[in-house]
C-alpha cells in the first residue's frame, strides 16, 4: 500500500493540509513542510487586510504606498488588475472600500510556496505525489513517472458531508467559491451587491490562482452566463444553483445541464 503522510499549517484564517504520497525519508518531507508554512505565513504578514501592521492593512488606510510596498504586493495588485480585464469585472482585487487582494492571495500563495518547497519533493527517491488542500481548494502535483491519479471529491452545497461528483487530477488544482459555507459573501464589483443565484462553481484549471479567480467570477456570471468557460487555463468545472440545477463543463464545451 502507497504510504500517505500528512501535516496541518494554520493561516490565513484556515487549515492548509500538506498531503505526500510516497516513501519520502522524513527529514526531507519535514523540512519541505516547514519551507511552506514559514512562506504561506510570511504571505500572510504581508497580505493580511485583518493585521494593522500588514502591507495591504497599511495602503488601504493611506498609510503606505504602492511603490513603497513589498515587491510582492505590486506582483499581486499587477496580477489583480490583469485578472479584472480578462473576467470582464467579475474579479476585481479593489473591493470593500479599497485594495483587497484577499480573493486572490490565497491560490497564488499555495502555487508560489508549493512550488518552492513541495514540487521538489518529486525529485526524492520514493515521491510519488504532493498535495495541498486550502480551505476547499485543492492544488496538486504528481511525479511524471507515476501512474497516480488525486480523486477529488466536489461537495455537494445543499447537503452538508454529501458529495455531488469527483473530479480526477493528476497536476492542477481544483476551487470552489459560492454562499455554501459563508453565505451570499462574494460581491459584483460590477455593482456593489451581492452575487446570488449561484451555490457554488468550482473550476479545475493549471494552477490554484487560475481556478480561483474563475471560481469566483462564475459566481458573479450567474447561472445563465457560461460565456468565460472557454478562457485560458481552465480545463473544466460545474455550477451548481440555489434552486440545484447543475450545469457542467469540459475543456470549453457545456457537456450536461441538469434542472433543479
Amino acid at each position: 500500500m502507497t504510504e500517505r503522510r500528512v501535516w496541518t499549517v494554520p493561516s490565513m484564517g484556515t487549515v492548509f493540509s500538506v498531503h505526500l504520497i510516497g516513501h519520502v525519508d522524513a527529514v526531507t518531507a519535514d523540512a519541505a513542510v516547514a519551507g511552506f508554512a514559514a512562506e504561506i505565513a510570511d504571505i500572510e504578514r504581508v497580505f493580511s487586510p485583518f493585521r494593522a501592521e500588514s502591507d495591504v492593512a497599511r495602503i488601504r488606510r493611506g498609510a503606505l504606498s504602492l511603490a513603497q510596498a513589498d515587491p510582492r504586493v505590486r506582483e499581486v495588485a499587477a496580477a489583480c488588475e490583469a485578472a479584472r480585464g480578462v473576467t470582464e469585472g467579475r474579479f476585481n482585487g479593489a473591493w470593500r472600500g479599497g485594495f483587497d487582494p484577499t480573493g486572490y492571495v490565497k491560490g497564488w500563495a499555495v502555487d508560489r510556496a508549493g512550488a518552492r518547497h513541495l514540487e521538489p519533493l518529486l525529485r526524492a527517491a520514493g515521491a510519488v505525489a504532493v498535495g495541498v488542500g486550502a480551505g476547499g481548494d485543492v492544488r496538486v502535483w504528481t511525479s511524471p513517472e507515476s501512474t497516480w491519479s488525486w480523486r477529488i471529491g466536489i461537495a455537494d452545497p445543499h447537503h452538508q458531508g454529501a458529495v455531488l461528483a469527483t473530479m480526477d487530477v493528476r497536476d492542477g488544482a481544483v476551487a470552489t467559491s459560492g454562499s455554501a459555507e459563508r453565505g451570499a459573501h462574494i460581491v459584483d464589483p460590477r455593482t456593489g451587491r451581492p452575487a446570488i443565484g449561484v451555490r457554488s462553481a468550482t473550476v479545475v484549471a493549471a494552477d490554484l490562482t487560475t481556478a480561483d479567480v474563475w471560481a469566483t467570477a462564475g459566481v458573479v456570471a450567474g447561472m445563465a452566463d457560461v460565456s468565460w468557460i472557454g478562457a485560458p487555463g481552465i480545463t473544466a468545472g460545474m455550477l451548481v444553483a440555489e434552486d440545484a440545477a447543475v450545469r457542467r463543463w469540459a475543456h470549453g464545451v457545456e457537456v450536461s445541464m441538469i434542472a433543479a
